[in-house]
This record gives structure tokens, C-alpha cells and sequence, in this order.
């Protein structure tokens, strides 16, 4: 089986915990996009790690996992985050790839990145890594590989800093290297994991362009990052918050209004803890969006939901979700393409009870309130998608699943409708 987890909101919807979850019963993890710019928080007994570039399937002692070829790989970062691995006990060497056709951020990158997004007219927010210049690099055919290190006439085009660095680096990266193709193809009968980075609302086709990621963050990016075909994968699952948020600049249409919803923005921020885990930014927060959800499914062909911080809301006596969209006076239920009817976006709202009890204490999806699952079960009509898996914590064992993603199929009569 191979199962693609992928974010639904625009990014830290907590893919990395769901993925840690699902590696369970995967041999093998594969991180298909993205690069330093991203990060996955996964707790396990109460201990932290905040990982970026490492597939979040580490943290279990007999998986192997591959950075893909979709990727834009810092190795500096790379190799601190790896000796942050190895200084909390986890034993990664040998079990950690990279793939040949991955590309390279170059440190000259994450200042020419900074000035970059500066020097637009609407700065995008970027986070400073490097990404976006290593994506255009690699646009403009330009750029280098994992695979180049070793071609010596593509080696002499870098002097000074550069050539300094990448020899730095170069043979324990090459170490590393794998033909990822090759890898899927021999291991095509396992389970095999598909992380995606980022969230669908992000991806620079589908997402809210030009105040997107450089890279594919769509389901379709596991098949084009990793070296299979498209037929290969058999679930895909998309992870959302029970709120939105978003990092950076860009349309939110669900946005909390900071003058008359500042003191709920507040509560929501800071009881999930909506802080960037790779720039420590306060997140934006607003209702959540079930226009831009729907679209995220339809999309991406989502198989299933995964719904992770509804226990945000235990001490609420109601929450609210957006249903459609206010544009200049006319109803839109469909996301639109266009930024300026999106800033111009204002929520309709449709309000829920709330169920004033600790989900935390929940121990199965039969357990939860009535209200919560009332909540639930709208989502799922709405969207026309099973909502699979539930999360009401932030530990590796306060999740609830309701339709194995390692069973096709098995989501099938979960709607109601």
C-alpha cells in the first residue's frame, strides 16, 4: 500500500504527528517536497522534536526514509538536525537517503531570498531559507543536484564560498545518495509512506499564487517527488486543524478580525500554540474555512480527512465555520482563483454548540460529545469527504481512527449522505 499524507489548510496542520502515527505500519517514509522552510512538531511520551527535513517516520528505530526527490535540501540544516536526532537517542544512520535527483540550497541562497521577497512590490513572507531561490534555480535549469556532486565539469562552475561548502558536505551526502525510483520499484509490494511539506493551499498551481511555496505540496507532488507513477498510489489523506491558520503574507477570508475578534484570536493562538516551529512567527488564526477545505479535496482526490486540534475548543460554549464567502455583495461557494476577490472575501458563518468537556479524555471516537461529533459529521457533508482519522492532543497516542488509510477502501460508508 502507499498512503500520501498531505496538508489541507495552508501548512502546520499537524502532518508531522499524523505521519509519525501512520509510520507505524509503513517500512518505509518518503519526504516528497519542501525543504528547511518546513516543520513538523511530533510529540512521543511527552517529549518534543521539531523536525524540517527529516521524514517525520524517524523516530521509529526500524524505518528507512528518503528525501525525495522533490525536495530542496539545506545540508547544513540537514546534518544539525541529524546530530539533534542522534543527541536525543535516535540512532538514524544508515536508515536515512537522499535521492540522486534532490536539489541543493546554497547558504548565498536564504540572503538573496530575503532580498528577493523585499524588493517585491507585495513581499510573499517568505521564511528566509533559500527555498524559492533553489526552486527557480532548478526552473531555470540551473541549478545542482545530489547526483552533480560527482560530475566534475558541473563542480568547476562553483568558486570560492560555494565550492568551500559543497566540499564540506559532498561525501557524506553522496553516502547518502540513493536512486529513488529504483528504491520505490524494488520495495513496491511494502507500505510505504508519502510525507508531503507545507499544505495544499500553499502549492504553486492550486494554492492562493503568487502567495505560495515554490513547490508541488499537492497530492500529486508524491507521485512526481518520489519517482512513481500516479497509478501507485492507493490513499490519500489530508490533514486540517478544526480552525485555519496561516503563516505569511496572502488571502485568509476566514482571518479573525483583529479589532473585534482580537481576544479570540488570542485564545486560539495561544492554546494551540500557533507559533511557527521553523520562524517562531505568530500564525494568523480564523474560523475555519470549509470553502477552501472543500476545494483541498477535490483537488487532490482525498480519500479521507484527518482532523487534528478539536480539543482547542473544549471550553467553548460555540464555535463557528465558514460556509461561503461575501464577495462585494455576491455569495461565492466556490474558492476562487482571483487574490483580490479573496482579500475582498468575507465569511459567512454557520455556528455549532460547543461540548465544554476535555476531548483529552476521550479514548475512542465513540466517547466524544455529541456536539463534537455533530461538528464532525458536517464537515464531512459539506466537504463530501470522510473525516478518517481524529486527533484531540498533541501526544502520538490521543489520536482516533476511524478508516485505516492501510486498508483501501475501508473508508467507504463513513458519510452519512
Amino acid at each position: 500500500m502507499k498512503v500520501v499524507v498531505i496538508g489541507a489548510q495552508w501548512g502546520d496542520e499537524g502532518k508531522g504527528k499524523i505521519v509519525d502515527y501512520l509510520a507505524e505500519d509503513a517500512q518505509y517514509v518518503v519526504r516528497y517536497s519542501g525543504g528547511p522552510n518546513a516543520g513538523h512538531t511530533i510529540v512521543v511520551d511527552g517529549k518534543q522534536y521539531a523536525l524540517h527535513q527529516v521524514p517525520s517516520g524517524i523516530l521509529y528505530p526500524n524505518k528507512k526514509v528518503y528525501l525525495g526527490a522533490g525536495m530542496v535540501i539545506d545540508p547544513e540544516a540537514l546534518f544539525n538536525e541529524l546530530q539533534m536526532l542522534k543527541d536525543n537517542g535516535i540512532n538514524w544512520e544508515g536508515r536515512v537517503f537522499i535521492s540522486d535527483r534532490a536539489h541543493l540550497i546554497l547558504p548565498k541562497y536564504r540572503q538573496m531570498d530575503k532580498d528577493r521577497d523585499a524588493a517585491r512590490p507585495r513581499p510573499i513572507g517568505t521564511t528566509g531559507r533559500g527555498i524559492g531561490i533553489a526552486y527557480g534555480e532548478k526552473s531555470n535549469r540551473d541549478g545542482l543536484r545530489l547526483a552533480d556532486l560527482d560530475w566534475e565539469e558541473k563542480i568547476s562552475e562553483y568558486t570560492g564560498e560555494d565550492k568551500e561548502y559543497l566540499d564540506k558536505y559532498k561525501e557524506r551526502l553522496l553516502s547518502m545518495r540513493v536512486d529513488l525510483t529504483a528504491e520505490m520499484w524494488k520495495n513496491r509490494d511494502s507500505n510505504i509512506l508519502f510525507e508531503g511539506a507545507q499544505g495544499a493551499m500553499l502549492d504553486i498551481d492550486s494554492g492562493t499564487y503568487p502567495y505560495v511555496s515554490s513547490g508541488p505540496s499537492c497530492a500529486a507532488g508524491a507521485a512526481v517527488g518520489s519517482g512513481i507513477g500516479p497509478h501507485d498510489l492507493d490513499t490519500i489523506v489530508g490533514v486540517f486543524k478544526a480552525y485555519e491558520t496561516r503563516v505569511g503574507n496572502g488571502p485568509m477570508p476566514s482571518e479573525f478580525n483583529a479589532e473585534s475578534e482580537g481576544e479570540l484570536c488570542e485564545y486560539v493562538r495561544n492554546t494551540g500554540h500557533e507559533f511557527g516551529v521553523t520562524t517562531g512567527r505568530p500564525r494568523r488564526c480564523g474560523y475555519l474555512d470549509l470553502v477552501a477545505l472543500r476545494y483541498a479535496c477535490r483537488v487532490n482526490s482525498l480519500d479521507g480527512l484527518v482532523l487534528t486540534h478539536l480539543d482547542i475548543y473544549d471550553e467553548m460554549d460555540q464555535i463557528e465555520a465558514c460556509v461561503a464567502y461575501d464577495i462585494n455583495g455576491k455569495i461565492v461557494t466556490d474558492f476562487p482563483a482571483n487574490v483580490d476577490d479573496m482579500n475582498n472575501a468575507k465569511p459567512i458563518l454557520e455556528k455549532f454548540n460547543g461540548w465544554k468537556t476535555s476531548l483529552r479524555e476521550c479514548k475512542s471516537y465513540e466517547n466524544l460529545p455529541a456536539n463534537a461529533k455533530n461538528y464532525i459529521e458536517f464537515i464531512e457533508d459539506f466537504t463530501a469527504t470522510p473525516v478518517t482519522i481524529v486527533s484531540v492532543g498533541s501526544d502520538r497516542e490521543e489520536t482516533f481512527i476511524r478508516a485505516d488509510p492501510w486498508k483501501k477502501d475501508s473508508a467507504k460508508g463513513l458519510l452519512a449522505k
